[in-house]
């Protein structure tokens, strides 16, 4: 198990720079010493010593504020529920303020009930369960009820995916839309008050987009239904409307607070702003977590606080509670990058523990042993397996650990793992099934899957298969298809193309056999179809398509692939039948950094850290991206907005480690090489990179040699450029810590 440490460096890989990053340590000040017995209100901050509570000095500053707006900055780990819960205690305690004027909005219903609960809790808060604590949705549909409006909420996605799916079939769009990205596109639209039936209609596809959301919008007023984006909608227009049931609602709820004010969208800002107009508006949040835009989140609601109210007081929490000063160190040095944003750094309030450890493993699949190994050696020492959590920036890029967790069977609970495994990802699967058939030529699950790529309906060709085989047994069903009526000459040329295809790509090795489907006719489908690029999606196609070609270079035949894959599907529905709704499983978490926010794990994997996946491509290339959204209005290009929601990510992802952060770098990643990320490498090196101006200029294929230190251990990669020619001294791998001798390195220009 210590061949394992040695894989990790206490600095990135190709470090210039030996500074380790570290918080200032918090003097440790607390209500004891900064609230004095002869302050008017001593008596609430003894009573809340008593219980246990005792607030820093900007905490405090927090709770005592009660007339006019506040911004509450509240970096991560710094106790914004503490302050959000103290507070109401002291506007009730200290203030005699009624808990029914008291309005506390947050994003979800668990983050509401713990509000409520620990308001009920505090010394002398009796009547604290009467504060109204719900989310933004839970507070609207209630008004929207008050007001006689019964549709039924439609909370199942899935119900709508399927409702969206319908409406393609009566429309005859035989390979449908992407359900969840329509629904992400008409929530952007709504939740910015924009008209969907302003969306624009230059091309075919989004002129069926345009039509598909326009009869779903349809669909619901028929069926008398709403979803979670127009309760927020509805009731805009209807406090608009009745400017007696506004006041009242603005006389009820005197003190308003807003909790995750960086998750805030237009049109919720709009309803708290037209709720709380006598101005006694305090929101909590952080700018620098602001990770949702593509949800409708605007960073500059917080930017921008002190210019929408020019009053506003501004609190700052720095201490943070959660981390050692390493870890906030190295998260404080990230989120420094970032222009615009609040300046701040946090303290820590625990003293240095294991500095951060990074690694720069050869390839996505050897990252996934080396942590699957670390983590059964924590495993040793004492952590449980949901003390841990592996956190990737996309589906793809959890690929790999996925399956090596399964291989080792090590017990972990995947989170917006669509379709349970990467292979059954919609993009991914049609590919997948032409392997399939390359070598089992009658799998009729696998014809059915494929037909929309030969732009023929599934149910309409498959009934025409299944019919035809009772006349005639094929050892190619996808035969019978040449004989499916109103069939164009060129596309019955087409079928028998793809037949000789099939048969032409069995004895290949699956890697090639992918590459000759993409180029040959996958890609040409996807960009005919023009389907599934609603948002950013085909740099995700490109992207996945990417990562299978790289999970089958493993691989010598297709049969062997198809062999792996279905081990997995069956050794995945196998260990986790039992485990669903089993919230009590010690298992470790895999999950995107999305889904992170808002948790804390003792110990923390990032992995993927390097230039197109965090930063991500569709954020380096969002300039030429047309469905690329980035929200702040502030910013001069959508690429910069990007990059710096992706720095956003990356801090996200470090402040979730409470003891232990190992970082990792593959140098190669879906068949190219890769730089480390540039959020770590800026930190480390001398010269900062440079924001890309134009696209890479592309890699001749040359290979020439070059001097170079290279580690002598055959299980490292490392190597480093002489600083001079006359650079002869020894070296020691800064990634293994093994000696390095002075040899040659091969390289592709």
């Amino acid at each position: 198990m210590n061949k394992v440490l040695t894989n990790y460096s206490i600095y990135p890989y190709e470090a210039e720079k030996k500074e380790i990053p570290v918080a200032p340590l918090h003097k440790g000040e607390t209500t004891k010493q900064l609230v004095s017995s002869h302050d008017e209100d001593a008596f609430f901050f003894r009573t809340m010593e008593e219980a246990g509570i005792h607030l820093n000095a900007s905490q405090v500053d927090a709770v005592r504020h009660v007339n006019g707006p506040c911004l509450t900055l509240a970096g991560a780990g710094t106790g914004k529920t503490t302050v959000l819960v103290c507070r109401a205690g002291y506007l009730m305690n200290v203030k005699d303020i009624q808990p029914r004027n008291i309005l506390l909005v947050t994003f979800t219903k668990k983050a509401a009930e713990e509000m409520k609960q620990r308001i009920a809790r505090l010394p002398g808060a009796e009547h604290g369960g009467q504060v109204h604590a719900s989310t933004f949705h839970a507070l609207f549909l209630y008004l929207l009820r008050s007001r006689h409006y019964t549709q039924e909420v439609i909370g199942n996605e899935r119900y709508k995916q399927i409702i969206l799916k319908q409406i393609q079939r009566e429309m005859n769009i035989y390979d449908p839309y992407d359900a969840e990205t329509l629904l992400a596109k008409l929530s952007h639209y709504k939740l910015n008050q924009k008209d969907i039936r302003e969306l624009p209609e230059k091309s075919k596809s989004e002129k069926e987009v345009k039509s598909i959301l326009l009869k779903y919008e349809e669909w619901k007023r028929m069926n008398h239904k709403m979803d979670f984006d127009d309760i927020l909608t509805e009731a805009f227009q209807l406090l608009l409307g009745n400017p007696n049931l506004l006041t009242s609602l603005q006389h009820r709820f005197q003190y308003v607070m807003v909790d995750e004010f960086q998750d805030t969208n237009l049109v919720q800002y709009e309803l708290i702003k037209l709720i709380a107009a006598h101005r006694n508006l305090f929101v909590v949040g952080d700018d620098d977590q602001t990770i949702y835009t593509f949800n409708g989140a605007r960073n500059e609601f917080i930017l921008d606080f002190d210019e929408e109210f020019p009053d506003a007081k501004i609190v700052t929490l720095k201490e943070n509670y959660r981390s050692d000063a390493y870890i906030i160190g190295l998260g404080n040095e990230v989120i420094g990058r970032n222009e615009h944003r609040r300046k701040k750094e946090l303290i820590a309030t625990k003293a240095e523990g294991q500095k951060p450890l990074y690694s720069r493993p050869a390839t996505a699949d050897e990252e996934a042993v080396w942590i699957t190994e670390e983590i059964h050696r924590l495993a040793g020492e004492g952590y449980g397996y949901g003390d841990m959590t592996i956190l990737h920036r996309t589906m793809s890029s959890g690929r790999a650990v996925f399956e090596q967790l399964l291989l080792k069977e090590i017990p972990f609970t995947p989170y917006n793992q669509k379709d349970s495994l990467f292979y059954d990802n919609w993009t991914v699967k049609p590919v997948v099934d032409y392997l399939r058939l390359s070598i089992v030529p009658r799998n009729f699950a696998a014809i059915e899957s494929l037909l929309p790529t030969l732009f023929i309906r599934r149910d309409r060709g498959m009934a025409h298969i299944l019919e035809e085989e009772q006349k005639e047994r094929k050892k190619y069903p996808l035969i019978h298809l040449t004989t499916l009526p109103g069939l164009k000459p060129f596309q019955v040329k087409n079928m028998k193309e793809r037949m000789k295809f099939l048969k032409a790509i069995g004895d290949q090795s699956p890697e090639s056999a992918i590459k000759r489907i993409r180029k040959e006719f996958y890609h040409q489908y996807i960009d005919a179809q023009e389907s599934h690029v609603v948002t950013e999606q085909k740099e995700l196609i490109k992207e996945m398509l990417d990562e299978l070609e790289g999970s089958a270079k493993r691989f010598d035949t297709i049969s062997g692939f198809i062999t792996f894959i279905d081990e997995m599907k069956a050794k995945y529905e196998e260990i986790y039948s039992n485990q669903r709704g089993n919230k009590d499983t010690n298992s470790v978490s895999l999950m995107t950094i999305h889904r992170s926010k808002g948790l804390e794990f003792p110990v923390v994997f990032l992995i993927g850290a390097i230039e197109g996946n965090l930063p991500h491509s569709s954020a380096l290339n969002a300039n030429k991206l047309e469905d690329k959204v980035y929200m702040d209005p502030n910013q001069k290009e959508k690429a910069t907005g990007a990059v710096e929601e992706e720095r956003r990510l990356a801090y996200v992802a470090i402040t979730r480690a409470k003891e232990k952060l190992f970082i990792s770098s593959p140098a190669y990643y879906q068949g190219e090489q890769r730089k480390c990320s540039r959020f770590l490498s800026d930190l480390f090196n001398h010269t900062p990179q440079v924001e890309p101006k134009r696209p890479k200029k592309a890699r001749s294929g040359k290979v020439s040699k070059i001097l170079a230190w290279v580690c002598t251990s055959p299980e490292c990669i490392a190597w480093q450029r002489p600083e001079t020619h006359e650079d002869t001294e020894s070296k020691v791998c800064p990634l293994c810590s093994s000696p390095m001798k002075l040899g040659e390195k091969e390289i592709t220009e």
